[in-house]
């Protein structure tokens, strides 16, 4: 019989940990492989995981409620070693890690007065693991105070200051003229008060770190809807009882950027440390509410290839079975591109933040009627018109102003470009 480590398996590209829900199993339990043994939950999705090996329970490692690091072990399960350990890591994963074990980043002497530096900074495995997925140099991480064996610095130690917001991330050495971390004593208030849930929590995890990570910088252009919500208006009841969808204005959104993306495939496209990663799908994320106010990402996978009725039959699905919370896993994964829509809430324009890995998202703002100076050959004219701003948030470390204004602007031409003929 083998003891076998039973990890948290990867739950998307920007996961780095999951909550335990419950457990379906317990010591002692007989399981086989795709039995469900637990289930868990990240910012985006809860998820059920299968065992991926026949055999008996023998030890749960973490309570209901723990959050864990993808790749920690959480159980063990014993085994004959009759059925192979499935690898449900993703090809892409696979290759990355391999990448990344290929070439170890040295540390960097650390040299500060106004803080304790840990100058013999011993950084293991785990730790560097953490550090490269939350973007922390090793002279960062030398600020951290140690509390493991002769100045030892545990995985607990990086996990707590992240949870304090990351103190001394800008601080400088004394002398350098530098940015000094004030000691700010904030008076909060008093009042009601309200425990984020485990979602708003990994939510605001996940948005602190894009903003650290990304400098960001946004641009606007306004579009005339005009052409497509007459469009629209004109074809929407024939085109639910053609195609049993309803027409919203999210599939032609998506076709719209879809085309704008292969257009300038830069803007799709990922940061490796030096390295540009220019993504061969095109997977549109659309932000969606849900009912508790949170929100969630499901992505449509290869958007480019499909025609506005499938675009409009699996928007509908996902954000149906979205506010439902019968996502799965894999269907908020893997997106490229991120688009939300804050007209939905009555918003004007919005400054969206980035949904890593991605080098852009996009906010679509109220369609708005109002009037409109009209040039044309015969000479001006004021006329209704539907208006709306798109808002363009991108990583200024991966695109510049010309390609991500040049990109708006074509997503606002296709916008522009319906009439009552289009088909």
């Amino acid at each position: 019989m083998t003891l076998v480590d039973f990890k948290m398996p990867r739950l998307g590209e920007s996961i780095t940990e999951a909550a335990i829900i419950n457990w379906f199993k317990k010591v002692g339990d007989p399981i086989e492989v795709d039995e469900i043994l637990l289930e868990v939950a990240t910012d985006k999705v809860d998820s059920e995981v299968p065992s991926t090996i026949n055999g008996v329970v023998k030890e749960i490692l973490f309570d209901a409620n723990a959050v864990v690091g993808i790749g920690e072990v959480i159980a063990r399960i014993e085994t004959d070693g009759s059925v192979p350990v499935k690898d449900r890591t993703p090809e892409p994963q696979k290759a990355k890690a391999a990448l990344a074990k290929a070439k170890p980043t040295q540390p960097a002497k650390a040299v500060a007065k106004n803080y304790k530096v840990n100058e013999n900074l011993f950084v293991s495995p785990l730790v560097d693991q953490i550090a490269r997925q939350h973007h922390i140099s090793y002279e960062e991480l030398a600020r951290i105070p140690a509390t493991g064996t002769d100045g030892r610095l545990r995985k607990s130690d990086v996990m707590a200051y992240l949870d304090q917001g990351r103190p001394l991330q800008f601080v400088q050495p004394q002398g350098t003229g530098g940015f000094q971390l004030p000691d700010l004593k904030f008076d909060k208030g008093s009042g009601k008060v309200i425990a984020m849930d485990r979602m708003r929590e990994m939510i605001a995890d996940h948005m602190v770190f894009s903003k650290h990570t990304s400098p960001h910088v946004t641009a606007y252009v306004e579009a005339d809807l005009t052409g497509m919500v007459n469009w629209r208006n004109a074809n929407k009841l024939s085109f639910q009882e053609e195609h049993a969808e309803k027409l919203t204005f999210t599939p032609l959104f998506i076709q719209a950027i879809a085309k704008a993306i292969a257009d300038f495939p830069m803007i799709n496209s990922s940061l490796d440390g030096k390295n540009i990663i220019v993504k061969e799908q095109i997977n549109i994320g659309m932000a969606t509410a849900l009912p508790s106010g949170n929100l969630i990402v499901p992505v449509v996978r290869d958007a480019d290839k499909k025609d506005l009725p499938t675009l409009a039959k699996e928007a509908n699905d996902l954000a149906t079975r979205a506010r439902d919370g019968k996502l799965t896993a894999d269907e908020t994964r893997g997106g490229t591109f991120t688009i939300s829509n804050v007209g939905t809430f009555g918003s004007l324009m919005g400054t969206p933040i980035i949904n890593q890995p991605e080098a852009a998202i996009l906010a679509t703002g109220i369609i708005k009627k109002r009037a409109e100076v009209i040039e044309r050959a015969e000479g001006d004219s004021i006329e209704v018109r539907s208006m709306m701003y798109l808002s363009l948030s991108f990583d200024h470390r991966v695109v510049d102003g010309y390609l991500a204004g040049s990109f708006l602007r074509r997503i606002a031409d296709y916008m522009e470009s319906y009439n009552k003929e289009q088909n």
